[in-house]
């Protein structure tokens, strides 16, 4: 009866937000978009979590932004310089940039948003690291001076994923990265509208009429962003069936994230458009942990991967092979530094190499512990394949269940199984976090200070500080593949392919760019 009680005022609070005047669907010049989680953290550097990093492109600004190449380009910053030694680089800003609140946005308020970032932000981290000196020289100039050449200071600025370094005024950059702003102000297309803002539930964006897109056409992240609509209202609709119905209804005008599953109630349906972000958008991975045994033992890592097929991963929880990519690159398909060196996943298994080495390793039946979420649909299957092909070379298996929040909390363990630790997670990534041997966390070398799971290897270190210094594409990619060679050869992560996600909308999002993530502006077609 509770539960009943529950739904019925879940959907009386849905149908409050759909049926609100301001947001009449029949008005052309708003729209309501239903993004995949409900909106609670308004600050991109304090949180990764993806559903701000999309409220922080509505309403924030970036140096250099992301082409549908891969390629950085210019979009806050009007032109720059280097130096002959490579040591200096110096950035002019488009002289028409101003903030919400009408203040023009100077080189002070740059240098104040890269500085916080760069204490969240691990690529920030690293250009920090790097820097002797980041000041600014005038109201619209600033300089990065290095410790030595650097070789990703233009990528670094221009970082897709999150956290992104958006640029905000120094008075709010000013708050320590480990608090909240309390003010969200940017120089991007749409303000945002404090007063309408109800945690969890719904944002208001307004068109931002001071703002001055630049002259290239939209491509990605990058070029001109042109808002059409004045008025975008976030409602958040968890039930992905009641937000589909209410897309076809019109009572909405944008869904961030058809499941499969759903998809063939939206196709056909007049006026409504299904299209994916792009294919590899989103990457699976399996990451093992070196603490505990079996896995900290290299052999055993190596007979696992041997098991394992990507295949029997997608087709368990994708199903279409039109809405997957087998692909074994550790940088994502959809990177320029894509490789598929050392990948033996994407084939067959091979058990027979899988149990021999697994008898080198000297395993002594050791009990795998895989962690297993199950209120995340997107994983559902993972643990369950995992299992079998690990079982079926002889290994002691046992898949634990638990909600997501716990799970997030359980894999920071660092204690043996016995004692609440664990031996494999699951993860689905944007691939915009795993596209540079900087940004990918599974890559990380540095033990039991870096990200969960604790591989520990200072070769690996040491190639991606070579990428990082390093500025030329060329020579970046031939690291990137020895990065690679690297990472299967000590089996750091197992890459399980890439697959595709699909928005759906109406005519008002006819125009809209095509990115890896939703950017509601025009794409200019």
């Amino acid at each position: 009866m509770k539960q009943l009680k529950l739904l019925a005022g879940v959907m009386l609070s849905v149908a409050a937000l759909l049926t609100t005047p301001a947001a009449s669907a029949a008005d052309a010049t708003t729209a309501r978009i239903v993004l995949h989680a409900p909106l609670r953290v308004l600050d991109p550097v304090l949180t990764n979590g993806y559903i701000t990093r999309n409220h922080g492109y509505l309403i924030y600004d970036t140096l250099f932004a992301m082409d549908a190449k891969g390629q950085p380009q210019p979009q806050m910053v009007d032109t720059w310089k280097v130096s002959d030694d490579k040591l200096t680089y110096t950035f002019t800003l488009r002289p028409e940039l101003k903030f919400h609140d009408g203040a023009v946005v100077t080189a002070e308020d740059v240098v104040a948003s890269l500085q916080r970032w760069a204490q969240r932000d691990p690529m920030g981290m690293r250009l920090a690291a790097n820097t002797a000196a980041m000041t600014a020289d005038d109201a619209n100039t600033f300089t990065i001076k290095l410790k030595q050449p650097y070789g990703l200071i233009i990528e670094s600025l221009g970082k897709p994923g999150s956290p992104v370094p958006f640029i905000m005024p120094k008075r709010v950059a000013a708050t320590p990265p480990s608090q909240a702003i309390t003010e969200i102000i940017g120089s991007g297309p749409y303000r945002f509208v404090p007063a309408d803002f109800q945690a969890g539930v719904k944002a208001t964006y307004l068109k931002f009429a001071d703002y001055v897109p630049r002259k290239e056409p939209a491509s990605n992240f990058a070029g001109g962003k042109v808002a059409r609509l004045e008025r975008l209202e976030l409602v958040t609709i968890t039930d992905t069936q009641t937000a589909v119905n209410a897309l076809r209804s019109g009572e909405i005008d944008f869904m961030e994230d058809v499941p499969a599953d759903l998809m063939s109630q939206l196709e056909g349906v007049k006026g409504i458009t299904t299209q994916t972000y792009g294919p590899s958008t989103n990457f699976f991975t399996l990451r093992m942990n070196w603490l505990q045994p079996p896995f900290d033992n290299v052999k055993v890592r190596q007979a696992a991967l041997a098991a394992l097929n990507q295949v029997d991963y997608l087709d368990a929880q994708i199903g279409d092979p039109k809405r997957y990519q087998v692909c074994g690159a550790m940088l994502t398909c959809i990177s320029p530094y894509k490789t598929e060196v050392g990948a033996t996943q994407t084939k067959a298994p091979d058990l027979a190499r899988a149990k021999a080495l697994l008898k080198a390793s000297g395993y002594k039946g050791e009990k795998v512990v895989i962690l297993h979420p199950t209120d995340l649909p997107i994983l559902s299957s993972f643990a369950s394949v995992t299992a079998q092909a690990l079982r079926d070379i002889g290994m002691t298996v046992d898949i634990q269940s638990m909600d997501w929040t716990t799970l997030l909390s359980r894999r920071t363990k660092k204690e043996p199984v016995d004692q609440g630790g664990w031996s494999i997670v699951h993860s689905a990534f944007t691939s915009l976090d795993l596209m540079s041997p900087v940004v990918n966390p599974n890559l990380d070398g540095r033990g039991d200070v870096g990200y969960v799971g604790w591989s520990k290897d200072d070769e690996m270190e040491k190639l991606r500080d070579q990428f990082a210094a390093e500025g030329d594409f060329d020579k970046r990619r031939a690291i990137a593949e020895a990065i690679q060679k690297r990472g299967y050869d000590q089996v750091i992560f197992v890459p399980l392919g890439g697959y595709e996600k699909f928005k759906g909308y109406n005519a008002k999002f006819a125009d809209m760019v095509d990115a890896q993530l939703p950017l509601f502006w025009t794409s200019g077609k």
